[in-house]
């Protein structure tokens, strides 16, 4: 996966990357294309190869984020208007398809999404051990752009609302929303960068145009600045307690 040079992603990205008393907001918004080249190449075709799987292959994904009842609940004034934008190979077919389609993911898309975090977080942190139970379908787009609104609002306040409509027309202008899949990956809670201690919440959604064969990716996160504040404590008292157990030892 190659990182796409975009000026306005960096730019919106900053903007949302924010300093506040509670805590700190860093935003990404990248986009990637599909194009596999070195250890992403190399990771493809080891996935791609394993034994008794095809790229076509369609793989559980775990449940939608956004449309879970216990996600953002405490944020969620009242449900937003349901506006579907399915898969868009699903349109045409039956309910009962479209049900299949929202509940799995084809082997080569998982791949690509898992290509994506390694391409964003290398050389700290490695995603190649997750499976298609690690993300999720988003098909309903309204809803899924309400949720993060609401984030950002809950913790940036008003200068968010002149920002929003920045965001989203910046990303529509690189993926085209309309046209794309959307996914998103739900931390393990051990060994991604999403699981770290003092994190207050974090989301991260991938929106995937196959026309385009490119992957924009949206990723924030908000650590408490009690928790930083703690660790740096905890450092400067290791420190000291070090220096005198030092000074205990030359005396």
């Amino acid at each position: 996966m190659k990182l796409l040079e975009n000026s306005k992603l960096e730019a919106i990205s900053s903007t949302l990357s924010i300093h506040t008393p509670v805590c700190d907001i860093t935003t990404r918004v990248e986009s990637y294309s599909c194009k596999m080249a070195g250890d992403s190449k190399k990771l493809y075709k080891q996935l791609r190869n394993e034994p008794g799987t095809s790229p076509h292959d369609l793989e559980i994904l775990g449940p939608s984020q956004t449309q879970s009842p216990t996600y953002n609940s405490s944020f969620l004034i009242t449900p937003p208007p349901q506006i579907l934008h399915a898969h868009p190979i699903a349109r045409s077919m039956s309910s009962d398809d479209e049900s299949t389609i929202a509940k799995t993911i084809p082997r080569k898309t998982l791949i690509f999404l898992i290509s994506t975090l390694n391409a964003a977080f290398e050389p700290d942190y490695e995603f190649s051990s997750c499976t298609s139970h690690d993300f999720s379908r988003e098909t309903n787009f309204e809803l899924l752009k309400t949720e993060i609104d609401t984030r950002f609002l809950s913790s940036i306040g008003d200068h968010y609302r002149s920002l929003s409509s920045e965001l989203w027309s910046t990303v529509d202008e690189e993926i085209n929303v309309k046209e794309s899949e959307i996914f998103s990956y739900c931390p393990d809670g051990t060994s991604d960068p999403f699981s770290e201690s003092g994190i207050i919440w974090s989301f991260n959604f991938f929106f995937y145009n196959r026309k385009l064969r490119r992957i924009l990716y949206l990723t924030c996160r908000a650590d408490s600045k009690t928790s930083t504040n703690e660790a740096d404590n905890d450092d400067e008292r290791l420190e000291t307690n070090n220096y005198l157990t030092f000074d205990d030892v030359m005396d």
